[in-house]
């Protein structure tokens, strides 16, 4: 009890006397970055959790790319379930003055088994529960389309080739999910009057939809007969997988709030231990003092121990408070994209949180405590600290483990975890390497006539005897600023990057569901309207069935991106002209020749691992086509023109059931030509790509705020490791100081020699550090975004200017009370 109450007294005394700040700040910024995104991801994870049910519109969803055979219907009616039938499509609705592409739906009368749909009589009017489904003749549109075509309750608008009484707003969908990923404006109407708008025609995309609900029992063998039952391109969802788009996204956005907080993590773990190595230097002679008045070795060890699971827990805790504080904020921006009320968080992530807290308490304060309680009361006459002892190395190398672990418990994946460890093992032995060798080169220079006077050689010997120490601080400082540059210039510069690959004059709109006889119509409407008419190319739907004869089966793939290209019908096309924006890679064109041969696109071909020469056959409508691959294609797929993954030589594909796709750009003051147009041709669906991409990047950017909020905490982790290193050799600094100035150096000399290694410090440091971050935004760009980045020279010598001049300037500010302190004052601080 005793030693407990020492333990309490000493942490109180070490937190007034500022011994413990820098530790506690590290380990508040791990916690608290760490907890932000477990709470976060907690109530995201339980809130689809709870709306499974109500995602799927029943209890089992049924999905497919073509009308579901009746005997699926047939069987779960045999099987008790209830069932319900949607279509789910684009279209173009329109008025007479203005037109908008919708996500449309078409439901029967039964729709939704689970959850709901709100209605609302108008814009701004209190909703409720729907009694009942849109009847014959009436439509149902969601505000943004009441908004967009000026429309109200009793109106009428087109739909394809029906005029639809406008009957309610739709205000909330249960199965429709996050708007996140349903960017379009909805509009319902009865599957009834499907047929006679004349919208699903062939070549047009849509998703039929059959769901179920019923006893548990019941709908889990109806998944198990269905499962044996499925053709190519047929799913099945269940709770388990529901909403696989919501989930796979959330996880996406999760694994980089995971990265942004293993880089915090990671960065507070380096702090902690440069703030450990100066607190254990701090206190050697305190415990030898304590040894000499009576104390045991052990006594003196659980002492120490004592004071810091004292202090891991009230600095974790602070830091599990704030992660707290913080993922409200996060979770309401959140929320409002989600348009979904989370629930509220579970205390396991703050217990996650504190568990890391003193994790890497243990792996990187251990070591040097078991160095206090190893102390030689000898200490107080002499102050050679000895050699590290075997159970210190040990304790070393349980803190690598417990970071490793780390690691890879907040990356929550093999791969990944694999990777951060692997790169930031080699950042740290590439950069103390690097670092040793170039302070070695300059201390050996120290030597020559150009730097033999003043206090600079004093410097440069400084760094070259605490050679070790040196190349810890230089490879701290560089392991910072790499993350401060890859975190502000460097990313910067990768985004100005992406948002210059769209060129200006792009095309900006899309036309889908072209029927080939509207060709030369279109053409001329286009020019009655001051436009140039658009190249029009026609679109096949067809399947990849074999390749070389060898039938492909999605589950022959691992890669999940192969493996959803190997189930989906893929858009080919023909013609004789090689489209803009594509250049031949390997092969030759086929040009006009007739002879049966396709085109593959150059990453399709890379996926699939397809060659020239190799025979790939297509099930188009039933019919089988199968010709061999004679031209390889890069496509410039930045140019937003039309462009296929395959293209047939001609006299292929002709016979075959087509639609037609166009690209153009419409000036911003032809904003009437859209509504013209879909009035003259209402089968056609106008996408307006740069309206898409906005919603788009309004929604993204608030999730990209909260990726950058939560790498705030590595950004304020990378300032404090740079204290940390220039604080980690103070107190020897003001000892030789003291020492310097007793043998009669001038005050000149000495701030010489700070400048100097403070300057060599900083340059080495800002070096690695631009060298590092290019590296990785190169990789980083290459490998994960797919873009050309050519890395520019100035990060890299600012890096190395900042660095030089930050450092000086942090240095500088540090010590430059020691330079008005007496000598002997310094003396008797440091003995």
């Amino acid at each position: 009890m005793k030693t407990v109450r020492l333990a309490w007294r000493m942490m109180l005394r070490d937190l007034r006397a500022g011994e413990l700040l820098l530790l506690g700040i590290a380990i508040v910024i791990a916690v608290a970055s760490l907890t932000s995104v477990g709470f976060l991801a907690d109530r995201v994870s339980r809130g689809l959790d709870r709306e499974a049910n109500q995602l799927l519109g029943g209890d089992l969803l049924l999905r497919a790319d073509r009308p579901w055979d009746r005997q699926f219907a047939d069987e779960a009616r045999r099987r008790g379930l209830r069932t319900a039938e949607t279509v789910v499509f684009t279209s173009m609705v329109s008025t007479a003055e203005a037109a908008q592409l919708a996500g449309v739906k078409a439901v029967e009368a039964d729709y939704p088994l689970r959850g709901s749909v709100r209605v609302a009589p108008g814009p701004n009017r209190p909703d409720a529960v729907a009694e009942r489904m849109p009847q014959h003749g009436e439509v149902w549109l969601d505000e943004r389309l009441f908004a967009a075509l000026g429309v109200a309750v009793g109106d009428k608008v087109g739909l394809g080739q029906l005029e639809f009484l406008v009957g309610a707003m739709v205000t909330f969908e249960s199965d429709r999910g996050a708007n996140f990923f349903s960017l379009l404006p909805r509009a319902i109407f009865n599957a009834a009057d499907l047929p006679a708008t004349g919208l699903l025609i062939a070549g047009s995309r849509a998703r039929w939809r059959l769901h179920l609900a019923g006893e548990p029992e019941a709908v889990a063998g109806f998944e198990r007969w269905a499962q044996q039952r499925l053709g190519r391109g047929q799913e099945v969802e269940s709770i388990e997988n529901a909403r696989p788009e919501v989930r796979g996204a959330l996880d996406q956005a999760q694994r980089f709030l995971r990265l942004a907080a293993l880089l915090a993590v990671i960065l507070a773990a380096v702090a902690v231990g440069l703030a450990a190595r100066r607190f254990m230097q701090r206190h050697l002679d305190g415990c030898a003092v304590m040894r000499c008045l009576g104390a045991g070795q052990a006594q003196v060890l659980w002492i120490v121990i004592g004071e810091f699971v004292f202090f891991g827990l009230v600095a974790a805790t602070l830091g599990g408070a704030a992660g707290w504080a913080v993922q409200f904020g996060l979770a309401a921006v959140l929320a409002e994209v989600m348009e979904a009320e989370l629930p509220a968080p579970s205390l396991l992530p703050f217990a996650h949180g504190v568990a890391v807290g003193m994790v890497l308490l243990v792996g990187f304060v251990l070591p040097q405590l078991l160095r206090l309680g190893n102390v030689s009361t000898v200490r107080v006459l002499r102050r050679e600290m000895g050699a590290v002892e075997p159970v210190s190395g040990l304790a070393w190398a349980c803190g690598a483990g417990a970071l490793l672990a780390i690691i890879f418990w907040i990356a929550g994946d093999l791969k990944l975890g694999a990777t951060v460890a692997a790169g930031f093992a080699a950042a740290l032995g590439l950069f103390a390497l690097a670092a040793w060798g170039v302070l070695h080169a300059i201390a050996g220079s120290r030597g020559r006539r150009t730097i033999r006077q003043g206090g600079w050689r004093y410097g440069l010997a400084s760094l070259a005897r605490r050679m070790t120490g040196s190349v810890i601080q230089a490879t701290a400082l560089g392991l910072g600023m790499t993350a401060l540059l890859l975190l502000t210039l460097v990313r910067t510069d990768l985004l100005e990057n992406w948002r210059g690959m769209t060129p200006p004059d792009a095309p900006n709109r899309f036309i889908i569901n072209i029927q080939p006889d509207q060709r030369e119509p279109l053409a001329a409407f286009f020019v009655d309207h001051g436009l140039v008419a658009p190249d029009i190319m026609p679109m096949i739907r067809g399947r990849l069935v074999a390749i070389n004869d060898r039938p492909v089966d999605p589950d022959d793939f691992v890669d999940q991106r192969t493996k959803r290209l190997a189930e989906r019908e893929f858009n080919l096309s023909y013609g004789a002209m090689l489209p803009d924006g594509n250049r031949v890679a390997d092969g030759r064109w086929h040009g006009d020749q007739r002879e049966p041969q396709f085109s593959v696109e150059k990453g399709l071909a890379q996926t699939f691992a397809l060659q020239i020469g190799d025979r790939v056959r297509f099930d188009i409508a039933g019919r089988l086509v199968e010709a061999p691959i004679t031209s390889v294609r890069e496509l410039d797929w930045n140019s937003m023109r039309v462009n296929f993954f395959f293209i047939a030589a001609p006299g292929m594909l002709e016979a075959d059931p087509a639609s037609l796709i166009t690209s153009f750009r419409l000036p911003l003051e032809s904003h009437a030509f859209t509504a013209a147009l879909v009035a003259r041709f209402p089968n056609l669906s106008v996408i307006d790509v740069g309206a898409v991409i906005e919603q788009v990047r309004s929604m993204t950017d608030k999730l990209v705020l909260i990726v950058q909020f939560v790498f705030g905490f590595a950004v304020l982790a990378g300032f404090v490791v740079l204290y940390a290193a220039l604080q980690s050799t103070h107190d020897e600094r003001d000892y030789e100081l003291a020492v310097l100035r007793t043998l009669g150096a001038r005050n000149r000399q000495v701030r010489d020699a700070l400048l100097a290694e403070f300057l060599v410090l900083g340059g080495v440091a800002g070096a690695l550090a631009g060298v590092g971050a290019t590296v990785i935004g190169w990789a980083l760009a290459h490998y994960v975004f797919k873009m050309t980045y050519v890395p520019a020279p100035w990060p890299t010598l600012l890096a190395i200017v900042i660095g030089a001049v930050g450092v000086v300037a942090g240095g500088w500010f540090g010590t430059r009370k020691l330079l008005a302190r007496p000598p002997l004052a310094s003396l008797r601080a440091a003995g």
